[in-house]
């Protein structure tokens, strides 16, 4: 895999992943989108690196069309629009994103033997707190409790 730096489409799998979204069909880029996060998410032995990049390129692509997701600006990103994506693709992006972390992650292991590797983990988790934020908690005034 050729990389050239950290970010979400920053390596050819990505690039290629997103040229195949744009060949495909408005009304299928959303299954080329799920197809990659099941992938990552299902996968029960090791997860190889190029199934990992896709998901987190298909993660990045939903981040964006939530509140707070930086948007794909990137020229290595998808060229044609991402139509409106179901908010059920969310749980399974966290869901796969945390697959790519994990264990047994190819991808996690070759970015662990890098100086970037805590780098990338960060954007990793900050994509996912994009697509999970936690909840806003009150907090009381001392004066109430």
């Amino acid at each position: 895999m050729g990389t050239w730096d950290i970010g979400h489409f920053d390596n050819d799998s990505a690039a290629d992943f997103c040229g195949g979204l744009d060949d495909a069909a408005p009304g299928e880029r959303e299954g080329k989108l799920r197809a990659a996060l099941l992938g990552a998410a299902r996968a029960e032995e090791f997860l190889d690196s190029d199934e990992a990049v896709e998901a987190v390129a298909a993660a990045a692509l939903l981040a964006a069309q939530c509140p707070g997701g930086a948007p794909v600006t990137t020229a290595y990103g998808p060229k044609e629009p991402i139509p409106p994506l179901s908010a059920d693709l969310r749980p399974l992006a966290v869901e796969a994103l945390d697959r790519v972390l994990a264990e047994e992650s190819e991808l996690a292991e070759l970015w662990d033997e890098t100086e970037e590797g805590p780098a990338w983990r960060a954007g990793i988790r900050a994509l996912r707190e994009v697509l999970d934020p936690a909840p806003e908690t009150t907090e009381v005034p001392s004066s109430e409790v």
